[in-house]
């Protein structure tokens, strides 16, 4: 049986709460029992970091796991060896091994006024791929070369494959994941199509919300130049525990009275929000989406590589841009307020804005 044939449950995991939530963990329990790999290792040791209840099940093997890696990986190093896995996952592993599997745990969340805030160490040893590059316009050619969802060596971390909303699609797990059940989603991972949102595939992604079986899933999506790290056309899947911030009641985009810090546009009408897209890819304006059922909120910003943006925020993607920040370090938890972050989405703020009427 291949990798992909093994990580593939039935029925599609979209059919309920149920389903994805349970598949999800048997999924990761069954990746640490079955392979030995670094890739594999800290892939279930993030996923269960952001769950209390998979920390709890899987925290024991995967100390286990991390002194046998530490071990053998040690021995190599000093013998001159090299090491059968990808030099991303060494270095992620090294950086892991210094940390200390027992500084690392599960992460924390607060509030600060309306924002979520997440401190998530393991989530800085992500590789930065292209999120980190200078901005040169939306569309790039797909790079069979470069990084993407048809690696093999990524079968391994694929969740499920099959149809869904009349698309076939591939879900892998979130290498570093920063929400709850998120997944990778690639319509037609075959067709190689770079990180460009076309009519088509943004109908896909409304009608997969609308129709799926699990009612608070959500798609985030990063174009080019605002925080995506894959030039592969992906989706990201979650399912949150309770509203975004960008999603609650009070914003101006919403109905309600609180100004958001940045324009933001919420769509009920597929087309009307296709429209506004499509404006978005001839102005060459960088953009993140939060697809929901029936709904997509849109937030047009400057390139991730604009000289008002400081080096923490050069990173931020769809997540930031709802209202929920990540952060590295605990004194950066610790120390950001309301007024700070609302100050830092401020500065995504695209200085020709202009909204359609």
């Amino acid at each position: 049986m291949s990798d992909s044939e093994r990580m593939c449950p039935s029925p599609n995991p979209f059919i309920s709460p149920a389903s994805l939530q349970q598949g999800f963990a048997d999924g990761l329990a069954t990746l640490l029992d079955h392979h030995r790999s670094l890739g594999v290792y800290i892939l279930v040791l993030a996923n269960a970091a952001c769950d209390q209840d998979l920390w709890a099940s899987l925290s024991a093997p995967l100390a286990a796991r991390h002194g046998e890696l530490a071990g053998s990986i040690t021995e190599s190093l000093r013998r001159g060896l090299n090491l059968d896995e990808p030099d991303d996952d060494v270095l992620v592993f090294l950086k892991l091994n210094s940390i200390g599997l027992e500084h690392l745990g599960s992460i924390e969340n607060r509030r600060a006024g309306p924002w979520d805030l997440m401190f998530n160490p393991i989530r800085a040893l992500r590789p930065p791929r292209i999120s980190g590059t200078s901005f040169a316009g939306l569309l790039r050619a797909f790079d069979p070369a470069g990084f993407h969802f048809n690696k093999p060596f990524l079968a391994r971390e694929i969740f499920w494959q099959g149809e869904v909303a009349g698309k076939t699609a591939r879900l892998l797990y979130n290498k570093f994941p920063f929400a709850r059940l998120h997944g990778l989603l690639v319509p037609e991972p075959q067709r190689e199509m770079p990180q460009f949102l076309t009519p088509e595939l943004h109908g896909w992604a409304w009608d997969l919300c609308t129709q799926s079986g699990v009612p608070s899933l959500c798609l985030g999506y990063n174009s080019y130049g605002a925080g995506a790290s894959v030039n592969h056309l992906h989706f990201q899947s979650f399912v949150p525990a309770s509203l975004l911030p960008l999603q609650e009641a009070c914003f101006a985009h919403n109905g309600g009275n609180e100004p958001y810090p940045l324009p933001c546009q919420r769509f009920t009408d597929s087309e009307a929000a296709w429209f506004e897209l499509d404006r978005l890819h001839q102005n060459n304006t960088p953009y993140n989406l939060i697809y929901s059922r029936d709904c997509l909120h849109l937030i047009a910003r400057v390139p991730q590589d604009n000289e008002n943006l400081n080096a923490q925020s050069r990173g931020y993607g769809w997540s930031e841009m709802a209202g929920a920040v990540t952060l590295f370090s605990r004194e950066a938890y610790e120390d950001l307020d309301a007024a700070g972050f609302e100050r830092e989405l401020a500065s995504f703020a695209p200085a020709a804005w202009v909204a359609r009427s």
